[in-house]
C-alpha cells in the first residue's frame, strides 16, 4: 500500500476561511472529479441533517459493524454513535455535508487530477497518485482523533521532503507549513 504525506497548511476557527482556502487550492489543482466524505456522528440531529444531504449514506456502529451497519439494513439512529463514509461523491455534496456536520468532527478528501508544474518555483507537476486535499472539520487530524473547535486544511504530496510545494501551496491560501504532517493511505 502506498502513502502520501498530508501537510497541515492552515488551521483556523473560521470555517468559511477554511472553505475559501479549499476552493483556492481546487482552482490551482489540475482538476478534481470527486470528493470523499467521512465523520463520526453522535447526535440524532446531525445524523438527520447528514442523511438529508446523503440519503444513501454508508455507516457502521462505532462499537463495530456487528452492532449495526448500513450493509445490514439497520437504522443508524438506533445505533449512535456511528461512523459514516461516502466515497466518490459529486463535488456539490461537499459544502452541504460540512454544514450538516455542525460541531461534529469530519473530513473531506478531494482526489485531484494532479498538482501543476510551477516553473518559477522550480516545481515539477505531481501526478494524481499523490495529489489530494483534505479538510478536517472540527478536528486537526485526518481521522478525527483530535477533535477541536478549529479546522485544518491538509495538502497531500509524495513525501515530507517536498517542502517547496507545500510552502508554495500554503502561500496561495495565506497559510503556512508548520511542519505538522501525517501519513495518509492512498
Amino acid at each position: 500500500m502506498s502513502n502520501s504525506t498530508a501537510a497541515a497548511v492552515l488551521t483556523t476557527t473560521d470555517l468559511p476561511e477554511a472553505i475559501r482556502a479549499v476552493r483556492t487550492l481546487l482552482e490551482i489543482s489540475d482538476g478534481c472529479p470527486e470528493v470523499d466524505l467521512e465523520a463520526e456522528i453522535t447526535s440524532p440531529e446531525v445524523l438527520a441533517r447528514v442523511l438529508d444531504v446523503l440519503p444513501d449514506l454508508e455507516w457502521w456502529s462505532m462499537a463495530g459493524p456487528e452492532h449495526g451497519s448500513s450493509e445490514a439494513g439497520d437504522d443508524p439512529a438506533d445505533r449512535l454513535p456511528v461512523r459514516v463514509s461516502n466515497w466518490s461523491r459529486p463535488l456539490d455534496r461537499a459544502e452541504p455535508f460540512i454544514a450538516a456536520l455542525g460541531s461534529e468532527p469530519g473530513a473531506l478528501r478531494w482526489d485531484l487530477d494532479g498538482w501543476p508544474e510551477v516553473p518559477e518555483a522550480e516545481l515539477d507537476p505531481v501526478t494524481q497518485k499523490y495529489a489530494y486535499l483534505t479538510l478536517s472539520v472540527n478536528s486537526r487530524d485526518l481521522c478525527q482523533d483530535e477533535p477541536s473547535e478549529d479546522h485544518t486544511v491538509h495538502v497531500h504530496v509524495r513525501s515530507e521532503s517536498e517542502t517547496a510545494r507545500i510552502g508554495w501551496l500554503a502561500d496561495r491560501i495565506g497559510g503556512r507549513f508548520t511542519g505538522r504532517t501525517e501519513l495518509s493511505a492512498l
